[in-house]
């Protein structure tokens, strides 16, 4: 399953706009069967918060692992991020290109 964050905004900032874009798209995960992977595009998205990303993000980590894939991004704010995310989060999110 391929989840287009631009879906959600191009500009991806609060920390409750990230828990409520979770909320509104977790029916939609329900489907998804137990060795199908999760991409994350973003594509699309301008700017792209750790607070936004630690309440979309993580959750959507620990419940899927290594099955959420990141596709590459070239967007400054979106790589910034993600390093950021790790660091606190220590772990690693699986990253593939398009």
């Amino acid at each position: 399953m391929k989840i287009e964050l631009k879906k959600f905004g191009t500009t991806l900032l609060s920390r409750q706009s990230g828990k409520e874009s979770l909320l509104a798209f977790l029916p939609s995960l329900e489907k998804i069967s137990k060795d199908e992977i999760v991409e994350i595009d973003f594509d699309g998205v301008v700017t792209f918060s750790p607070s936004w990303g630690e309440e979309f993000l993580k959750p959507l980590y620990d419940k899927y692992g290594n099955r959420l894939v990141l596709l590459e991004s070239k967007n400054p704010s979106v790589l910034v991020t993600l390093e950021m995310l790790e660091e606190i989060n220590e772990f690693k999110f699986s990253r593939s290109r398009h």
